[in-house]
């Protein structure tokens, strides 16, 4: 049976609270305009979330009201930084996203992307007998070694991505997952054991 994922995306709901007529700055979607700090054009009003239209995730608006907090009330001015953002899709098999897509990385570094990608049925499966498969890849600058991207679609790829996030935020090497050991047997051991490029 074949099926199809539709996602139509928001628009933040900024009519009828009198941003308007203070004078707040909204942008063609009706986002409310903000600076690094999510300071409006009206220097006493700020705005966090969703209706910034900035990155439409719960855990980035509660980052961006910590970073409003430690800046006006705690003395340590910070922004948030919407780099190597881990997300996941829900779905059946559910999907997980952190960094650049191969598309992006080739676009910005042309010439200079390794692609490391595994498909394959997992070993739980040998027992139950589905034809479940799971899919990763890893996007690696091939000048720095640097891990841009992981991607994946697994059952449990929103707990896979949110470590890798880790990993990504502080900087992983192709060779810093190369040298981690995997957890035998899971999915997410397929992460340190690819060793093949993708031939281009």
């Amino acid at each position: 049976m074949g099926k199809v994922m539709y996602a139509t995306g928001r628009l933040p709901k900024t009519k009828n609270l009198g941003l308007e007529e203070v004078g707040v700055k909204l942008g063609k979607k009706g986002e409310v305009i903000v600076n690094d700090h999510s300071q409006t054009n009206i220097p006493s009003i700020y705005c966090v979330g969703d209706a910034t239209d900035r990155v439409n995730l719960t855990p980035v608006a509660l980052a961006e009201g910590h970073c409003f907090a430690d800046t006006e009330f705690g003395d340590k001015p910070r922004s948030p930084n919407y780099e190597n953002i881990p997300t996941a899709v829900f779905s059946s098999p559910a999907m997980g996203t952190c960094g650049l897509t191969e598309a992006q990385a080739r676009e910005a570094h042309p010439g200079d992307i390794d692609i490391y990608r595994s498909n394959f049925r997992g070993l739980k499966h040998t027992l139950t007998g589905r034809d479940e498969r799971t899919l990763m890849k890893l996007v690696v600058q091939r000048s720095t070694d640097v891990v841009l991207g992981v991607h994946c679609v697994e059952p449990a790829a929103g707990e896979l991505i949110q470590l890798a996030g880790v990993a990504m935020k502080a900087g992983a090497t192709k060779a810093d997952f190369d040298a981690t050991i995997g957890v035998h047997p899971t999915s997410a051991e397929e992460l340190v054991t690819m060793r093949t490029k993708v031939e281009e």
